[in-house]
């Protein structure tokens, strides 16, 4: 008897998976999704950390370009210390006729490498003189790229970039791992934010705190929540290297926020059970070598970095940073943006939700199942962004770098609230507040260029016409957009005008930013118009411009006269030169002229309208 001939087309449910899938199925399966991810994330997040940051062409067509120099007076002031520092490296390794890496495995090889990865990585050096203020991490680390690219403000700002972008691709792989849904959103929100932004492009030391700092304190929660020791790993490296970044407030804030967590849930067996012999041993022999190397060297080192530097520094306004007890509110507000009125909103859920765990942990009813009253992420989080906040409002001096921290945790909140609500979609309130927050601050970076060429407060009316209505497009766009296709669709449609706005202050206007805020363009003038002249004096103007130009000459401080200031521990080289010199001096101060520089010749080279600078080329005294 035949068989029925079967169905050809109708496929066994257990063979579907050995069918060829079409190209529509392929983009979703789970790693066609990881793989896209992972691309919108290192791109995105390239562009936002990188783009006008560092020089990029294709061929002819140049694709980014440094765009701004140093400016303030840190910048300037820690590259021209990692210049130093790999100047005298460089001439001990020279001397010894030795590399870091041994030539052979003979003792004389082995000790002369050694000799040579001492020499000058140890002791900090501003213009000659120790310079003990801060560790000596952004210097190894700026140093490293000053060999790799050559000397340059741009690789200054490596150091901070690329923590960055390490944050950033940490704070991806770790949601995706324990909070799989809002990973690709919080780790773009943190890109995005104007603090992450702003500070992964400064040579400071600011990023290196908080990268590695907020690494470890995500690798800690992972062994909270998982017990497994490979994640403690995290806290102790980490947290070693946030210590080289800026000392002992790494330990303290990461202690701090552990203690409170621990103690609101009552779970004090953790506190021992996170003491891990190997991790502290990591941890001693990452901070303790350089610690103890350079108090040996430098015997005020310890009074002078932890009584002057950390406590004096938070307990007085010795150092002229003194604010109101509400700054660091301002300071959030700002350092969220775009995100700011999700962010809060986010961060109030968060609250919420803490608030609500506390109560139910206080009843004995607990949740069946569990040892733990839900989930403890938002508590962590919420304690992790708030102590740093109140801790540096106490501060006798604050600067906008000290919240640095408390910013991931909150972009990691509101990536995780922005999918937890995804089916719900955002109250409109909260949507159009979005917008407005988006639209304003697309406003305000338009006429960024406007105000820094007339220098008025309110622009012409031409200008806040096509700004506003600009602003008002990019705020409308976002709401209806989001409205039309989904909660999914805001991160995009947030990204898209932050990344225009981007090239428009960088690409399109870098160099009126780079006049106004920035000794670079004043440096090239003055070397293309005196190229023999190597000698510079500055008298009376700011001390930004005064480091600046001092980096890209590379030279010391000189000043014609004495000028006291408490911010200023090294010692400036004063006087009058009698060889043939430059002088930088402030366009309204030019009448003193005859008084500082008598029976001296000296002619106007040109007038720096921009930052209200006079030029000078002094012939040497006769």
């Amino acid at each position: 008897m035949n068989e029925p001939i079967q169905n050809e087309s109708a496929i066994p449910p257990d063979d579907v998976s050995a069918q060829p899938l079409g190209w529509r199925a392929r983009l979703q399966t789970e790693a066609a999704c990881t793989l896209r991810e992972l691309v919108v994330l290192c791109v995105v997040t390239a562009l936002l950390l990188f783009f006008g940051l560092v020089p990029f062409r294709i061929g002819p067509a140049v694709i980014s370009q440094p765009a701004i120099g140093l400016v303030g007076a840190d910048e300037p002031r820690y590259a021209q210390i990692a210049v130093e520092m790999l100047e005298e490296h460089s001439a001990v390794c020279h001397e010894l006729n030795a590399r870091v890496i041994p030539h052979s495995l003979r003792w004389k090889d082995i000790h002369a490498s050694f000799l040579c990865a001492e020499g000058g990585t140890i002791t900090p050096i501003l213009y000659g003189h120790p310079w003990l203020e801060k560790p000596a991490l952004y210097y190894w680390r700026t140093m490293s790229f000053y060999k790799e690219f050559g000397k340059s403000d741009w690789a200054a700002r490596l150091s901070s970039a690329t923590g960055a972008f390490a944050l950033v691709f940490l704070i991806f792989l770790h949601m995706r791992r324990f909070r799989p849904g809002g990973h690709l959103d919080a780790a773009l929100i943190t890109a995005s934010a104007v603090a992450i932004v702003a500070f992964a492009r400064g040579a400071s030391t600011d990023m290196q705190l908080a990268a590695p700092f907020c690494i470890g304190m995500l690798g800690w929660y992972a062994w909270y929540e998982t017990g497994k020791k490979f994640w403690l790993f995290d806290l102790y490296f980490f947290g070693g290297i946030a210590t080289l970044a800026k000392g002992p407030v790494a330990i303290f804030l990461s202690v701090s926020i552990i203690l409170l967590f621990v103690g609101l849930r009552r779970e004090w067996q953790v506190l021992r059970r996170m003491i891990w012999l190997p991790g502290i041993c990591l941890f001693l022999a990452i901070v303790l070598p350089w610690f103890i190397a350079v108090q040996l060297r430098n015997p005020t080192f310890y009074k002078f970095f932890l009584f002057e530097q950390n406590l004096q520094r938070f307990a007085s306004d010795r150092y002229q940073h003194h604010q109101n007890p509400f700054y660091y509110l301002i300071v959030l507000i700002l350092a969220l943006m775009p995100w700011t009125i999700v962010a809060l909103r986010a961060l109030w859920d968060s609250v919420d939700i803490a608030w609500a765990e506390w109560r139910v942990r206080h009843k004995p009813a607990r949740y069946l199942g569990h040892t733990r009253a839900g989930d403890a992420f938002p508590e962590f989080l919420v304690l992790w962004a708030i102590f740093p906040v109140l801790f540096f409002s106490f501060s006798g001096s604050k600067l906008p770098g000290y919240i640095l921290p408390s910013i991931p945790p909150i972009t990691i909140l509101t990536g995780d609230y922005m999918y937890r609500v995804r089916r719900t979609r955002l109250p409109r309130w909260l949507m159009v507040s979005h917008g407005v927050m988006c639209g304003l601050l697309t406003f305000v970076l338009l006429l960024c260029p406007q105000y820094m060429v007339y220098q008025r407060m309110i622009p012409a009316t031409r200008t806040l016409i096509w700004a506003g209505s600009i602003a008002l497009v990019t705020g409308v766009a976002i709401v209806l957009l989001t409205r039309r296709y989904g909660l999914q669709w805001l991160r995009p449609l947030t990204l898209v005008p932050v990344l225009c706005l981007l090239f428009f202050l960088l690409q399109r206007n870098g160099w009126l930013l780079d006049e106004n805020y920035s000794a670079r363009p004043m440096a090239r003038q003055i070397h293309q118009m005196a190229p023999d002249v190597k000698l510079l004096v500055t008298h009376h103007i700011r001390r930004d411009t005064d480091y600046g130009l001092c980096f890209y000459r590379n030279q010391p401080l000189r000043h014609y006269l004495q000028e006291e200031s408490a911010t200023e521990k090294q010692s400036v080289i004063t006087g009058v030169p009698n060889e043939e010199h430059i002088l930088v001096i402030r366009s309204d101060d030019s009448a003193s002229l005859q008084k500082l520089l008598p029976w001296r010749h000296y002619k106007l080279m040109f007038v720096n309208v921009w930052q209200g600078l006079a030029v000078y080329r002094v012939d040497a005294l006769k």
